[in-house]
């Protein structure tokens, strides 16, 4: 199993990757710097949006997943599915990414 890196680490890293594709990223939500689990808000515009939440794939390294399902969803939709998340976790991290061209990708597995 690879090490876990602190959770403000892993934010800042990611915020810096989307950055280095031509897409915009925000912190919009703070968690626990040391452990709190991610949700990346993918927002592509007309293309819609995609809720990413940090998961483990079965060996122990770090992979995401769909939140809000196959197909994408409306911005509205996407708030809510984030809004009940952080009332069942304060420590919860958001990321929104900006990325009308459809530039960023994951750096890790999709589940």
């Amino acid at each position: 199993m690879e090490p876990r890196l602190r959770a403000d680490f892993r934010v800042k890293a990611i915020v810096r990757r989307v950055e280095q594709s031509g897409a915009h990223a925000m912190i919009v939500a703070k968690g626990e710097a040391s452990a709190g689990a991610v949700l990346i808000k993918h927002n592509r515009f007309g293309l819609g949006c995609r809720v990413y939440a940090q998961t483990r794939d079965a060996a122990g390294s770090p992979a995401w997943m769909v939140a809000t399902g196959a197909d994408p969803v409306d911005d509205p939709a996407a708030e809510r599915m984030i809004a009940r998340q952080r009332g069942y976790d304060p420590d919860l991290w958001v990321i929104e990414v900006e990325d009308p061209h459809d530039r960023w990708s994951l750096d890790e597995p999709l589940l």
